[in-house]
């Protein structure tokens, strides 16, 4: 009997509360528009508003409930691929972009969970976005690439991100440009999330706006900011000045370093910044930040090392009585260091494009490793002929010099380079100049095989040195004169810098000392053309008789054109007058 009478009563209770319910929802009269009343004592908003004090139960009746927009930060609800999100009073939707459709034929759906936006557009279109979906991937391989970011120090990463979001942007706006007019592009991957669209009804709309979402992240854009342009004109009384974006370890900030102003007028101005690379760079283990004097001072030293190796590699070409396996040294060594130098000078800060400035960066590798090469042959073959001065036939070293030289002088340096780019390809070129990069100690690919060779030969010298003074003080005293001995020093300290024993001075470029330590660097290295013409051509008696033998020549030449010109003039049997002011002047007969 009580299972009957259980069920009437429950029913009776349950209609009983939806009654109460619904009168005290319609009794409370002090509750704002949007909004409910809770247990006939709060208020509280419906849903899809929040209240204006962020309260979600209130009882003043100033409340205020206000719409939430769903589709923007805090709340940013994500649609999916190729779709957007709409609010309204209340509530949201999702819709797909211009160009797109759902597979159902509906117009609007709730979450990313009911995407199914499909392409309607043109196969330009499609070509678009595997162009964009090629920029996504290649941006996304290079963010998650650590050997990139792996870095000591905080400008090379700045400079790289810097050069990549430039690129990327680019490359963005010439694909969205090739697109139909008004067709939004959208791609995105684990990392990376791209969306364009292209405006070209030159806003016809008034307070037209659009919106672009790519992940959680949402941007309103006015139509007349794209469209309209707006010029700031340049005041009068104020000064203009010329900077650019430095980023150094410490931080980024405005500098004039470099640029300088070419042209104003009222509504434009025009600059233009040079940053170029010094000379000490190439031995530098640590990020170098721009000293215009050192700059002002490796292109004047370089260009006076490139007219002296000039002048030399021609004096070894054509100066026949002094070739022999000593000149053939001084000439390889004169070519390697000229077109090192003279890449330098032209190439170094050439950055753009990447592939060229990777070129320059592994030919300025070659060509210095070349050079460096060349100088331990130099200092062997000089230990060599120290070393047997006693010795009347010196033809068993210059048989053996002749055979190795050259594949020695070339061969190691390019297998050097080689195995370098094709380890680590990634690595010639850098953001600021064309040189190897600081990260994964790959600048010991270069410094490695110039230490060894700057300390072989510093070894060699200094037994030179040895053998030279135990000779010299075995001869007669009357044999040497206070001049000559004072020549052969000065000689043999040239040789230090010949023999490029003054580029280890590159490497003390750290701590306080840097600054010093990439002067005298400087100064020194970038004249060893300088020191080379002077010691093997100006210092030499021998090519001394030859440039005074070419000077003899060229005067005499020169006279005897002047004779044969003034011959010509007078005519076979023509004769001074007595009038004459100046023998050979002839007078005119009518």
């Amino acid at each position: 009997m009580q299972g009957p009478l259980l069920l009437p009563g429950l029913c009776f209770l349950l209609s009983l509360y939806g009654a109460v319910t619904q009168k005290t929802k319609t009794s409370c009269a002090k509750c704002p528009p949007n909004a409910s009343c809770v247990n006939n004592t709060h208020c509280t908003c419906d849903h899809g508003y929040t209240s204006g004090s962020g309260q979600k139960l209130f009882t003043l009746p100033l409340e205020t409930c206000n719409d939430i927009n769903e589709c923007i930060p805090p709340y940013s609800v994500y649609c999916g691929f190729n779709a957007v999100c709409h609010n309204v009073e209340g509530s949201f939707y999702c819709q797909c972009v211009p160009g797109y459709r759902l597979h159902s034929g509906n117009e609007q759906f709730s979450n990313s969970n009911e995407n199914t936006c499909q392409d309607t557009t043109s196969s330009k279109t499609t070509q678009g976005r595997k162009e964009l979906q090629k920029i996504v991937d290649k941006l996304e391989s290079l963010l998650t690439n650590q050997t990139l970011w792996r870095t000591e120090g905080k400008q090379e990463i700045s400079s790289t991100a810097t050069i990549i979001l430039r690129d990327v942007e680019s490359k963005v706006l010439e694909t969205a440009l090739k697109a139909p007019e008004q067709k939004v592009l959208k791609i995105q991957n684990d990392s990376v999330a791209i969306e364009t669209q292209v405006i070209t009804d030159n806003c016809s709309e008034e307070r037209k706006t659009f919106n672009l979402n790519v992940q959680m992240n949402s941007m309103d854009i006015r139509c007349n900011d794209i469209i309209q342009g707006d010029t700031q004109m340049n005041p009068s009384t104020k000064k203009v000045f010329c900077v650019y974006w430095k980023s150094t370890g410490q931080g980024s900030q405005w500098s004039r370093d470099g640029c300088f102003l070419i042209h104003m007028n009222k509504s434009h101005t025009m600059c233009n910044c040079s940053h170029l690379s010094s000379f000490a760079v190439l031995m530098a283990l640590t990020s170098q930040e721009e000293d215009p004097v050192l700059t002002v001072i490796t292109y004047v030293g370089l260009s006076v090392s490139l007219l002296c190796l000039l002048l030399a590699a021609l004096t070894f070409l054509l100066c026949k009585a002094i070739q022999n396996t000593s000149t053939s040294l001084h000439l390889q060594l004169s070519l390697c260091l000229f077109l090192a130098h003279l890449l330098f000078l032209v190439g170094i800060d050439q950055t753009e494009p990447k592939v060229l400035c990777s070129i320059i960066a592994g030919a300025l590798h070659y060509l210095y490793l070349a050079a460096f090469t060349w100088m331990l042959l130099e200092g062997v073959h000089l230990f060599l002929t120290a070393r047997n001065l006693t010795v009347v036939n010196y033809s068993s070293i210059n048989r053996l010099m002749k055979w190795i030289m050259f594949p020695v002088g070339y061969g190691v340096p390019a297998v050097t380079v080689a195995i370098s780019a094709a380890s680590w390809p990634h690595l010639y070129g850098t953001a600021d100049r064309c040189w190897l990069h600081l990260d994964q100690g790959f600048m010991w690919s270069f410094l490695g095989p110039v230490c060894v060779i700057f300390s072989a030969n510093l070894v060699l010298f200094i037994l030179v040195f040895w053998i030279l003074k135990r000779k010299l003080s075995s001869l007669n005293s009357e044999v040497s004169t206070i001049q000559n001995t004072r020549m052969l020093a000065f000689k043999a300290t040239a040789q230090l810098f010949i023999l490029g024993c003054t580029w280890c001075l590159g490497l003390l470029q750290v701590g306080p000392a840097a600054q010093v330590m990439a002067y005298l660097f400087t100064i020194i290295n970038s004249l060893q053309g300088f020191f080379i013409f002077l010691v093997y051509c100006l210092l030499s008696q021998q090519v001394q008789k030859q440039y005074q033998k070419w000077f003899r020549e060229i005067v005499k030449s020169k006279s005897e054109s002047e004779t044969y010109t003034l011959s010509s003039k007078m005519g076979p049997d023509s004769k001074p007058s007595e009038g004459d002011v100046f023998p050979g002047q002839v007078k005119r007969k009518y």
